[in-house]
């Protein structure tokens, strides 16, 4: 515990800067701290530093003596003063709430009326330390009154940019999940009669009624919403490639939850809930696919016992997404069927020591165990025999070319191979920098011998997720302008 006026002995005089929590009130100096004997001996001697030592030692339990001092004061004095005036004595001012609701951290038990406001307006008087994100922005939500109208208009149409995904990244099954640099596009708007335009990758084989994932979402969304569908008409642009195992089922839920949420003029919460993920995750039945559209990045998420959370895991700079998609489609419930309901010791073991090597060198940049950490056991070998012959001989051949890793995307059938070296824009990089083209040429020819038609796509980890591209009315409002609505103008 510390007061800034106590510090003046306990920390100026080390010649450091205090960095800790202080509430920020006027308090009456404390005592001085005992004067320093004169030292004995030279600066250098060890006699003279055991002396500083000591003397530093006394100084700071003399502090120490002087705030426990103060503590005691402050807190008996509104007792004792009630006590000589009888019952008839004045009660102790009430706290001011406002003041009360500004202040988002407390020394423990520091100010008791100020905390118990606080606590009145939904927040608690603790300690709050850098890494307490969930607990800061709770307090600051608790604190703040006013509502934005302009937020929680509905709107006539929106347009939602979602990324496609690389899910499992070889051990981390249902768990971890990559956004990937390939973006379908899907505008919903108001209409007089219901129906469903796609166009671009899949767009024949894509559902055109309520089946459809953006119409599940959307629905949820108007379902958090406590209202009901209008009918509505969809646009699709879709460039994911459909059932290859790269994550459209999820763009599809994602784009549809949030166009919902716009057009209904709803809002969700973020911190310490992550409402738009629960939805997404109830639908989904898991959160490696659809974490990356919402957040972007490298997302590992799991279930807490009481809801789904995530984190983001660094990604290394330089990396690029070398995939070959096959003509044919995938089906997860056909994947999944192929898995036993049971896994060994030895198997599990595998797999959470693969998972926590591949976690721990994207966090470390090294890329050279990469190879390692997607290495697995519980889905990979087993689709792999059943259904994608291609899959080990592509692994290899990557590794051979010069990648760092390559495993099965998502339930199939994309081979993703991860390499290094990408700079900027890789049209005016030199191509003996990077390893792509060289990767690309030997996936194609593993296809070749095996007779699986398809093609590779070079692409990157996309950092950010679905974003509102367009919507009427916007959300720019007189001289607060977004980036997105100045692309209109």
């Amino acid at each position: 515990l510390c007061r800034r006026t106590t510090l003046t002995h306990c920390c100026h005089s080390s010649g450091r800067q205090h960095s800790c929590l202080h509430a920020h009130v006027a308090h009456p100096a404390p005592p001085p701290p005992p004067p320093f004997a004169t030292m004995s001996g030279s600066g250098g001697s060890s006699s003279g530093n055991s002396n500083n030592t000591v003397l530093l030692a006394a100084a700071a339990a003399a502090a120490a003596s002087s705030i426990a001092t103060l503590l005691l004061t402050r807190r008996r004095a509104p007792a004792a003063a009630s006590s000589a005036a009888g019952d008839e004595a004045a009660p102790s001012p009430r706290p001011d709430l406002s003041s009360a609701a500004k202040r988002t951290s407390f020394i423990v038990n520091d100010f008791p009326d100020e905390e118990r406001a606080l606590r009145a307006a939904g927040a608690d008087g603790v300690i709050v330390f850098p890494h307490n994100h969930e607990e800061k922005m709770r307090m600051r939500i608790a604190a703040r009154m006013a509502v934005e109208e302009e937020n929680v208009t509905p709107r006539r149409s929106v347009t939602v940019r979602v990324p496609g995904t690389s899910a499992n990244m070889g051990p981390g099954y249902d768990c971890l999940g990559m956004a990937v640099d390939l973006w379908s596009e899907i505008t919903v708007e108001r209409a007089d009669k219901f129906e469903i335009l796609p166009t671009g990758e899949g767009a024949s084989e894509m559902p055109r009624d309520a089946s459809n994932f953006m119409c599940v979402g959307l629905a949820a969304a108007f379902a958090a919403a406590g209202k009901d569908v209008p009918t509505l008409r969809y646009k699709v642009a879709n460039r994911i490639p459909y059932a290859r195992g790269l994550g459209s089922s999820s763009a599809a839920i994602i784009a549809g939850i949030i166009a919902g949420l716009v057009l209904a003029g709803h809002t969700l919460p973020c911190w310490g809930s992550e409402a738009l993920l629960q939805i997404a995750a109830e639908i989904e039945g898991h959160p490696d696919n659809v974490a990356p559209v919402i957040y972007g990045g490298i997302q590992l998420g799991i279930h807490n016992g009481k809801r789904w959370v995530t984190e983001r895991i660094p990604t290394p700079p330089g990396l690029q997404m070398v995939m070959f998609i096959p003509d044919s489609i995938g089906k997860t419930s056909t994947a999944r069927g192929v898995l036993a309901p049971d896994v060994t010791r030895g198997d599990a073991a595998f797999n959470i020591g693969r998972a926590a090597f591949l976690v721990n060198a994207l966090c470390q940049g090294n890329l050279d165990n990469l190879r390692f950490g997607v290495e697995d056991r519980l889905h990979q070998p087993q689709r792999g025999a059943a259904l994608y012959p291609h899959l080990y001989p592509m692994i290899e051949a990557a590794h051979s070319a010069g990648a760092s890793c390559a495993y099965l995307s998502g339930a199939g059938p994309t081979v993703m191979a991860i390499t290094s070296g990408a700079s900027g824009d890789i049209f005016t990089q030199r191509e003996k920098e990077r390893t792509d083209q060289t990767v690309a040429k030997a996936l194609l020819a593993v296809a070749e011998v095996y007779g699986v038609k398809g093609k590779v796509i070079v692409s990157q980890v996309s950092h950010e997720g679905a974003q509102v591209v367009r919507v009427d009315p916007p959300f720019s409002k007189d001289n607060i302008l977004y980036s997105r609505d100045l692309c209109r103008m």
